[in-house]
């Protein structure tokens, strides 16, 4: 093949030249002079005066490609897979070398340019929640916002996938318009734990939920020409020493919950590049795992994209790059690691040293420079993209405020406290998040958006009546304890994290009057976190003890005057809820909203949306009841460099529902303003072949239109081997539907839906026997059953043994 390949090749470059000599002119067309042959128009990208054939378009990509390859130095090639730095972060690292400021201020990186080639510089942006770039810039008054859309939980929690493409095509706008090439987005690691610092940039406990929700992403950003980059693969769960941490996993949790979304990521949506993660698994740096990024990323799932890593990925910390070390970049390449960023001139100088001695193949370098020039010839960036600096902020806004209101979680709703609808009575607006709203959370997964609006802004412009004295109260004390965290955290660095805001103290008799005064009363707890550490139990899990007596003060005044509370949880992620939600009338859970989130709110509020939106994990009743608190983050407790996952499989509700542990809100819930019903569940076949269909039809029996998310969970025969109690396999979101209107939802179950990974096998294996099928309205909440039959085992997949264990450990069994 590659001797017919360079055959082909030299006969067109032989014609190329023929004809070069018989007509040959120049022009210019901006700043690239124009070569024209025959009728044949050719830009001359490195300015040569002749058509070299990665110049000619009547080659494939691939000739093109080549022709590159077979030119390049062996320093060039390096450079190629070295990323060209990341301005500001001597910060962290010291003085490493050159990082200049990309050609997008605020850019994390990006790859190198060479002009001879005529390659030029490509350019990849953070974040799940957003374009992030700098707003302003040296020497020019434009400025440069992005829109902040939901944070990762909420978006999930919609569980619209339809909808979510519509956010990704959004965002890919965004990162379009002001020229980047690929968003480092989405990101969709496991909830294993719910102090996990990043979870609010994740999406779910589930991986089937995980996947779906980045495939609808990144199909929707990657429609606009750009690219996404996946991450962060794998078993990246938590925050704490997350560049050195060693995550011991069993390969069937690693298979059936770790990697699963992101196998469904890739076969549905062929994401542009994915990122490899900081930790080690099992003893090896991920990005240094040939078992994860070439035999299943590649060989089993047929990937062909590029793989970074994440910035300093395979480096032991900071204080190793701070000492002049490079991280293993040999071992990294061998991987299937193709591009090291952000990129430090020691990695450079390893790489070359490494391939002049030939202790790094040329076959291997080749194969990872093919595949990021081949990702360079699909960008915006090569396709010289006129870029505006304009995108559709507008409709981006509308959007945003959309999905927001989707992804809400109406957690309580006693005697239809809500919606609130009545503009002429009072409401009493308490907790500095209310008026200090949190947009989502911070490091990589934040956005420079121009203005957030709090829930104090969304309500007045609905035309609410808000209790004046509150707001002027609380509107200062909001801003000073804002701007008192904006200077704690630039004084601890770049990767300081937030705290919970103060709240304002209030005596018994100044509340008792605004219960005389107000008809309802709005209470927001606030949470928020970030990239570089995890959460704590007390004082962010669990409610502050100012926070305990704020709710109790309220809910006894108003109560007293048979008046209503309302709590709003403006949260990134799970906290704790079992010990208070029997004191107010309804909890809607906003999630960090993105900027329009006071808009999002305040249409629920009024009914003007109903909320649809469901829990994508479980809300325990207590932090200890989560079956990783033991093991998270590590061991020695104080400095965790090991991290045993010993609840296997046992993740969220798959371990809540078969060990019978009560959740304060289980995996899967949420509440409307309307009721539904479901009936007439039909499987298209008792015995399973390849293939199966289950439908059900949905009935909206309530006074109210809305939507509803339909659930099916399976429940396998476990002869061979232990399983969860059920697992979710599919789901579907109706329409809305008017009252009395009705929908009938297909959901369809592959061989590999019914199968466990069997690692004595090396395969996943469904087993013969009976198979029970589970409608729910949630995980808890079954409102349909049927069942169907498997009459002889079935071998779904057969894969090569990986993830070899480097310590033994006992997994939880049921």
């Amino acid at each position: 093949m590659k001797s017919t390949l360079s055959k082909t090749l030299k006969a067109t470059l032989l014609t190329t030249f023929v004809l070069s000599n018989l007509s040959f002119n120049t022009k210019t067309n901006g700043e690239d002079p124009i070569l024209t042959i025959n009728g044949f128009t050719f830009t001359d990208s490195n300015k040569n005066g002749k058509l070299d054939p990665w110049e000619d378009t009547r080659l494939s990509n691939n000739e093109r490609i080549e022709a590159i390859i077979k030119e390049m130095t062996n320093a060039e090639k390096v450079e190629l897979l070295v990323g060209t730095g990341m301005p500001g972060i001597e910060v962290l690292t010291g003085p490493i070398g050159d990082s200049k400021q990309g050609l997008v201020p605020g850019a994390a990186g990006g790859t190198a340019a060479f002009e001879r080639f005529g390659i030029p510089a490509t350019v990849v942006a953070d974040g799940p929640a957003g374009l992030r770039i700098a707003p302003t810039r040296k020497n020019d008054s434009k400025t440069y916002y992005a829109t902040a859309f939901p944070v990762g939980t909420a978006l999930a929690s919609t569980w619209n996938k339809a909808l979510l493409e519509e956010v990704g095509k959004a965002m890919g706008n965004e990162v379009k318009e002001y020229g980047v090439d690929v968003l480092l987005a989405p990101a969709l690691n496991i909830h294993r734990n719910p102090l996990n610092g990043r979870n609010f940039e994740y999406y779910s406990e589930d991986p089937l939920i995980s996947g779906k929700t980045a495939a609808a992403i990144v199909n929707g950003i990657q429609s606009q020409g750009v690219g996404t980059s996946i991450k962060h693969f794998a078993v990246n769960n938590e925050e704490t020493n997350r560049l050195t941490i060693n995550a011991h996993v069993s390969e069937r949790a690693i298979r059936e919950l770790y990697l699963k979304g992101f196998e469904i990521a890739v076969k549905e949506s062929q994401p542009w590049t994915v990122m490899s993660s900081y930790n080690k698994l099992n003893g090896i740096y991920t990005s240094a795992s040939k078992d994860l990024l070439t035999e299943v990323l590649r060989n089993e799932w047929g990937y062909k994209g590029i793989v970074m890593t994440d910035w300093f990925g395979g480096f032991p910390g900071f204080e190793s790059i701070q000492k002049g070390l490079s991280s293993d970049v040999v071992q990294q390449m061998n991987a299937g690691n193709d591009l090291l960023m952000p990129g430090i001139p020691v990695q450079k100088k390893a790489l070359l040293e490494a391939l002049n001695s030939g202790k790094l193949s040329q076959e291997i370098v080749n194969t990872n420079v093919r595949r990021i020039l081949e990702y360079i010839f699909h960008t915006p960036t090569f396709a010289k993209y006129k870029y505006s600096d304009k995108p559709n902020l507008v409709k981006n806004a509308a959007i945003t405020r959309k999905a927001a209101a989707e992804g809400m979680v109406l957690l309580k709703n006693e005697n239809n406290a809500l919606p609130f609808a009545d503009k002429q009575k009072e409401i009493a607006l308490f907790g500095v998040t209310s008026y200090a709203w949190i947009t989502g959370g911070t490091g990589s997964g934040s956005v420079n958006n121009k203005h957030t609006v709090s829930l104090l802004e969304g309500l007045n412009a609905a035309g609410y009546k808000l209790d004046k004295e509150l707001v002027n109260l609380y509107t200062p004390h909001a801003e000073k304890e804002v701007v008192a965290e904006k200077e704690r955290r630039q004084a601890r660095g770049i990767l300081a994290l937030p705290e919970r805001l103060p709240e304002l103290k209030m005596d018994d008799a100044f509340i008792a009057k605004k219960a005389e005064s107000s008809q309802i009363a709005f209470v927001t707890l606030g949470r928020n976190s970030g990239e570089g550490g995890d959460r704590v139990v007390n004082n962010d899990f669990n409610m502050a003890d100012e926070e305990i007596q704020m709710l109790d003060k309220i809910s006894k005044a108003f109560h007293a005057k048979g008046k209503k509370v309302i709590v709003i949880l403006n949260i990134g992620g799970v906290i704790e809820t079992a010990s208070w939600k029997d004191k107010v009338d309804a909890i809607l859970l906003a999630w960090q909203p993105g900027q329009e989130g006071g808009h999002s709110v305040a249409d629920v509020v009024a009914g003007k949306i109903n909320p649809s939106g469901k829990l994508t994990m479980t809300f325990p009743v207590k932090y200890t009841d989560t079956p990783s608190a033991k093991n998270f983050p590590g061991f020695p407790a104080d400095n965790p460099k090991e991290v045993t996952y010993e609840e296997g499989v046992y993740v969220g509700y798959r371990y809540f529902n078969t060990f019978n542990i009560k959740p304060s809100y289980e995996f899967g819930f949420g509440k409307s303003y309307t009721t539904f019903d479901y009936s007439g569940v039909k499987l298209s076949s008792s015995t399973f072949k390849d293939q199966l269909t289950v439908s059900v039809t949905v009935k909206n029996t309530g006074k109210a239109p809305g939507k509803e998310v339909v659930q099916l969970y399976l429940s396998a025969p476990s002869k061979s081997i232990d399983k969860p109690k059920e697992e979710l396999k599919a789901f579907a979101k109706t329409k809305e539907l008017k009252p009395g209107e009705s929908q009938t939802l297909t959901l369809t179950l592959s061989p590999k839906d019914l199968a466990s990974f069997l690692e004595n096998k090396s395969a996943w294996v469904a087993e013969a026997g009976e198979y029970k099928v589970l409608i729910g309205a949630s995980s808890l909440d079954i409102k349909q059953t049927s069942s169907f039959s498997v009459t002889s085992e079935i071998i779904a997949e057969r894969v090569k043994k990986a993830f070899e264990l480097d310590s033994k450990f006992s997994e939880l069994r049921p």
